[in-house]
């Protein structure tokens, strides 16, 4: 190997200092999770004040992780209270998606299955963890934390997405959800769904690049909404596949329906209100 190359490389891991390791980051969102929600992954406390330490050792983790990426330990100490103080609504919040993954699914039989086997729940989570992370101005991290949630989910839900109560994914594979989108109260999504940018133009990137969507819409599989300005109205109804670029009022359906008059395969795009 080149003495000169090697040099160059030993000098990058000299001057990462910032680096926290993804298997410290994995192994604190899966104890939040599990703190959270001993279903997910049953460990035994047999006092609560074992319990208490088990949650000072999560504190200490997560302290660690931002000192190695801010730099300063007392920065590092005031996120983690942060954070920490944070834990009562984001257990809320994570139990209302849970709530709506369940009453969502016919083929769910308990809240605890959802827990411990559904992707959309683990991605929603590492989700709701990295969001509350990202509002405390820590940039790495959540990106790190959703993406290990996208690698094993297949679930691509960036953290400074805004998304409201009662967030139901199904199935889930294929889905993503970009950094600019705005997504209600009361959304269900199904696998392979996109709400995509119309640009991947870098002079777009402090834009509202990806969608809006309303209160209780459903999105069906496969379906790809694009672009900052275009709005789903609360209540709309989106079929499978669908392609949209533009908005769409409240309590409408959009679907696509093979065309009759011709017999050519052709589509149109069938939109109507209910």
């Amino acid at each position: 190997m080149d003495a000169l190359f090697l040099k160059s490389l030993y000098a990058r891991n000299k001057n990462c200092d910032r680096c926290p390791s993804p298997k410290q980051i994995a192994e604190f969102t899966r104890g939040i999770i599990r703190f959270l929600f001993p279903d997910f992954d049953k460990k035994e406390f047999n006092t609560l004040r074992e319990f208490q330490l088990y949650a000072d050792q999560l504190k200490v983790d997560l302290e660690l992780i931002l000192t190695s990426n801010l730099g300063e330990q007392s920065q590092a100490q005031i996120i983690t209270e942060s954070f920490f103080d944070a834990l009562p609504d984001l257990s809320e919040l994570i139990g209302e998606d849970i709530t709506a993954m369940y009453m969502g699914d016919p083929a769910a039989r308990s809240e605890s299955e959802i827990i411990r086997s559904y992707p959309g729940f683990f991605a929603i989570a590492s989700y709701r963890i990295a969001h509350v992370l990202k509002n405390l101005g820590v940039q790495l991290i959540p990106r790190l934390i959703t993406e290990q949630a996208h690698s094993r989910t297949g679930i691509d839900i960036h953290p400074g997405a805004t998304i409201g109560r009662s967030f139901c994914i199904d199935h889930g594979t294929g889905v993503v959800i970009g950094e600019t989108s705005h997504i209600g109260k009361h959304v269900k999504i199904y696998q392979g769904v996109t709400l995509g940018g119309l640009s991947v133009d870098k002079a777009d990137a402090d834009t509202k690049r990806h969608p809006t969507i309303g209160d209780h819409v459903v999105i069906y599989a496969g379906a790809t909404i694009l672009g900052g300005q275009t709005e789903i109205g609360h209540h709309a109804v989106i079929g499978g596949n669908v392609w949209l670029t533009r908005s769409v009022p409240p309590h409408t359906k959009v679907y696509y329906k093979a065309a009759l008059t011709n017999g050519d395969g052709d589509t149109d795009l069938i939109e109507y209100k209910l």
